[in-house]
């Protein structure tokens, strides 16, 4: 036996707020309600951007568990398409949506849900909720922290631990569930069940028809102080031809969007081509729905214009860094070897692939080969300096060693030995013999303590050519 719904869906503005940011759709495969929230009026874009998206499940090619995939899929590319509106408009960063779901092939329903918006159904005067909420309070109440009767007044009660919001993480809870003939089912923001309690709620879906309990239950909602916009779907499962007929009922912030709506108005009611009056007494039965389906997203503002101020910002960015680490390298000073000769280098010495990051600032002209071994290593190596006077205080004490080394390795004449003068002879005088010590004369000679020289060590002139 194959079941129909027979539904109705209606929308208030509510008696605080400008814009209604609640959207809903109800079809004959589907309810579906989402409840935008987010500034700079983009709660309205983002529940509409995901009705328009997931309402395309109204059809009777799914069934069974794939409603669970097509769900998911469903859910999954409403996400992409608010990441694309934040992306089109950065001021819309931060919007985001609740999405509730109700799948029907006619014997079994599918769930999709995220966010706090909820779904009912009523079996044998017994009223169930469906979805689980996705919030904070809910999870002190799932820890036994608080109860359900403290949950019902708590301050933070609208605080969303998870939401559909253009980012990765947004997953619905999945869930087929069970249905049969008698069964009433309903979606709703929480704009109702955050002022209106549960035994109200059962007892004016307790009786009467799909469009007579939608009205009530916001008519309820309103009374008890709702501050909030309020939205209901309403939707009977049924074993004959539904009364409210087959047409799809589109409400809210999707439905004025659609028709090009800014600003308050009226209550969004449901939008039928037939004439039985039901679903609020609406109008716009001239609508196409496929018109609907498919209505006019928000214009794009430059998005191309964007991005090219982007990448200039960050081809500024990478070209401005560049620019000061190259001018940092243009004030150093270093000194090392120019081919045979001592020369301060300005820059830092770098291997760049088509970059020299030095050259030569002055050349002096002390040749290396006049330094001893360790000043020349040194220089080879290249000796970092301050600044420019340090570069070329280090030159002066090079040449200062040279000139020392060159004084130490030049050579000391030798004097020239004077004529002799002929000896002249005189008669022999005879003395006693004298007995002569003789005198041991040391094999080295002493050298002074300030002579000193260790090899190896700056002082060492070792290895001047």
């Amino acid at each position: 036996m194959t079941l129909s719904l027979d539904y109705a869906t209606l929308s208030d503005v509510g008696r605080v707020r400008r814009n209604n940011e609640d959207s809903a759709y109800a079809g004959p495969h589907l309810l579906l309600l989402a409840d935008g929230m987010g500034g700079a009026a983009a709660g309205e874009v983002a529940s509409a951007a995901a009705v328009q998206v997931i309402r395309r499940l109204d059809t009777a090619e799914i069934g069974g568990e794939d409603m669970i995939e097509a769900l998911a899929g469903a859910v999954h590319r409403a996400n992409e398409r608010l990441s694309e509106l934040v992306e089109e408009d950065p001021e819309r960063e931060g919007m985001g949506s609740t999405v509730t779901a109700l799948m029907f092939d006619g014997k079994q329903l599918g769930l999709a849900h995220l966010g706090d918006s909820r779904a009912y159904r009523m079996r044998d005067g017994i009223l169930y909720q469906l979805s689980h909420d996705h919030t904070f309070v809910q999870s002190l109440v799932d820890e036994g922290r608080i109860s359900q009767e403290e949950a019902f007044t708590h301050p933070h009660r609208n605080l969303i631990l998870r939401v559909l919001d253009g980012r990765p993480d947004s997953d619905p809870d999945l869930e087929i569930i069970d249905v049969r003939a008698g069964d009433r089912l309903m979606l709703c923001s929480d704009g109702l069940p955050d002022y209106v309690s549960d035994e109200v709620i059962s007892a004016s879906m307790a009786s009467g028809t799909p469009d007579s309990v939608v009205v009530e239950l916001i008519t309820h909602a309103l009374e008890a102080g709702s501050n909030d916009n309020v939205t209901c779907v309403v939707a009977d499962v049924v074993e004959t031809e539904p009364a409210s007929g087959v047409q799809p009922q589109l409400v809210g912030a999707a439905a004025e969007l659609a028709q090009g709506s800014t600003g308050r108005g009226e209550p969004t009611v449901a939008i039928r081509t037939g004439g039985h009056g039901h679903g609020g007494g609406g109008h716009g039965g001239a609508l196409d729905p496929e018109e609907l389906r498919y209505a006019p997203r928000p214009p794009k503002r430059f998005p191309w214009l964007r991005r090219i101020a982007v990448l200039v910002i960050v081809l500024g960015l990478i070209g401005g860094g560049g620019w000061f680490a190259y001018s940092w390298t243009q004030k150093q000073y270093y000194v090392g070897s120019d081919g045979d000769y001592v020369a301060i280098f300005k820059g830092v010495e770098a291997d760049l692939p088509g970059l020299n990051l030095s050259k030569v600032y002055e050349r002096q002209a002390l040749q290396v080969d006049k330094l001893p071994t360790y000043s020349r290593e040194q220089v080879e190596g290249n000796i970092q300096a301050d600044n420019l006077a340090g570069a070329r205080s280090i030159v002066a004490e090079l040449q200062q060693t040279a000139a020392e080394c060159a004084a130490k390795t030049k050579p000391t004449p030798t004097p020239t030995p004077k004529p002799s003068t002929p000896p002249v002879s005189k008669p022999p005088v005879s003395k006693p013999p004298v007995t002569t010590t003789p005198v041991v004369h040391p094999s080295t000679t002493p050298t002074s303590p300030g002579s000193t020289t260790t090899p190896g060590s700056p002082d060492d002139c070792d290895g001047v050519r």
